[in-house]
């Protein structure tokens, strides 16, 4: 039986159009796990064109974690995105320079961290995440979702902001799965179990 290679650009013979994402990632503050694939409908480069404002200066990560399962036309908002929000103007008067050049001296546009995405996540079709969102082991991100804060491991969340619909297991059980990682198993092991993961 062949084995699945984590290395190769497009797992599926003969369709480019889904791709193993951190094989085409070029940008070093985007960090990928093995078996984690992109589908896109035009192009699977199109991937960091859609992580946006992520700018180099700012040092932002977007962390994705293995064997995730992302949509065509998702969007990940970074910092380098964010306005200031508790002043007179939202407006970044600095960036054009000239005389605004000094308007930021001693302010600082607000900061949320790395976006971090866990193991085992499915983010739907043309859903947005928004910066320093969280979002743990198992979720399910409904298709066209705007995702503004984090998401707890194994539930399902919806809508614009979007909600919790529900959890996918007992919490005994999400602990329980929490504990197992089956994502760091070794291949083998995952090849013999899928009886197991694609089961109830």
């Amino acid at each position: 039986m062949t084995k699945i290679d984590k290395d190769k650009i497009y797992p599926i013979e003969g369709y480019d159009r889904l791709c193993f994402l951190k094989n085409i990632i070029k940008n070093p503050n985007i960090i990928v796990g093995d078996f984690t694939y992109y589908d896109d409908f035009e192009d699977v480069n199109n991937f960091e064109k859609n992580v946006l404002y992520h700018f180099d200066f700012i040092g932002d990560k977007l962390i994705i974690g293995k064997f995730c399962a992302i949509a065509s036309g998702v969007k990940f908002i970074m910092n380098g995105g964010n306005h200031l929000t508790d002043s007179l103007s939202t407006y970044p008067f600095e960036i054009f320079g000239g005389e605004w050049k000094d308007a930021m001296n001693g302010k600082e546009y607000p900061y949320k961290g790395d976006t971090v995405v866990g193991n085992d996540v499915w983010i739907g079709y043309e859903s947005v995440i928004m910066p320093g969102v969280k979002i743990g082991n198992g979720a399910i991100i409904g298709a066209k979702s705007v995702v503004t804060k984090d998401v707890e491991p194994y539930s399902v969340v919806a809508g614009n902001p979007a909600k919790e619909i529900k959890k996918r297991f007992s919490e005994e059980k999400i602990k329980r799965l929490q504990e197992l990682k089956w994502w760091d198993w070794s291949p083998n092991k995952i090849s013999e179990s899928l009886g197991l993961l694609t089961g109830g």
